[in-house]
């Protein structure tokens, strides 16, 4: 199950997720973050029919942080409404809030599901705060976030997902036994080159996937010329779920 803030880099773990055999989304939640809670839900309609995604339920998310402040949205970094050059004509289609969804889900997954939340945790704190015995039945919760002992992506020090909302990053990390972070120290380095953009497309199952990492390349080579792509945090976050292999993981921090 994806808890995202559905952006350039979301969008791309969507796709390659939907392309992947080895995964099964089972819901999605959508939340504020690269842009509001709203924009996020169009974008994953527009990506679902966009891939032909089978009926998947999308669960209206957090607006705001936990710590009560109007969140900051990113169009320099991720276009108007998080999916760079494209604005998605999509209605979000959930007319009521839906959160108990996420409630049916676990049940009927209990100790298969893997959480894998990508954006802001403000809505994986909220199902700590209600629902903490059932979260027991997750089986593992993977987030991309953090900033440890590099430079962060928003402030000198800290990385834009914990940075949001660290009440929620607080919460989740003290109540959560099973939780692996994909942190921006292996994320910056998953670097993906125009040429790996178009090998990909060559194969044409990718569609927007081209413009997506154009216009994300754009933005960040502005900011560091020497950087030969973009990097795509949330993909690799995704792979470390059927891949762990590839990382070098610690089982704790000690500060």
């Amino acid at each position: 199950m994806f808890f995202g803030n559905i952006g350039i880099d979301d969008t791309v773990a969507l796709i390659y997720a939907r392309l992947n055999q080895e995964i099964e989304i089972v819901g999605l939640v959508a939340d504020y973050g690269n842009v509001s809670r709203e924009d996020a839900v169009s974008n994953i309609y527009y990506v679902m029919k966009l891939f032909d995604f089978k009926e998947i339920p999308v669960i209206l998310g957090a607006e705001v942080p936990l710590t009560g402040e109007q969140p900051t949205y990113y169009p320099e970094i991720h276009g108007e409404r998080g999916l760079g050059p494209i604005v998605p004509n999509e209605d979000s289609e959930i007319k009521i809030e839906n959160f108990w969804e996420i409630i049916k889900i676990i049940e009927k997954y209990k100790d298969e599901l893997i959480i894998v939340n990508i954006g802001r945790l403000t809505s994986l704190a909220t199902m700590f705060f209600l629902y903490h015995k059932l979260m027991k039945n997750v089986k593992e919760i993977y987030m991309m976030g953090g900033a440890f002992w590099v430079p962060g992506n928003v402030t000198t020090v800290a990385e834009a997902n914990f940075h949001g909302d660290p009440f929620a990053v607080n919460i989740v990390l003290t109540y959560a036994t099973n939780v692996t972070i994909i942190l921006l120290n292996a994320t910056q380095k998953a670097i993906v080159t125009p040429g790996m953009v178009d090998y990909i497309d060559s194969f044409g199952k990718t569609k927007i996937f081209k413009p997506l990492m154009q216009y994300y390349t754009r933005f960040y080579q502005e900011r560091d010329p020497s950087l030969l792509g973009s990097p795509v945090h949330d993909a690799l976050t995704l792979m470390a779920t059927i891949y762990p292999n590839m990382f070098s993981l610690l089982k704790e921090v000690s500060i």
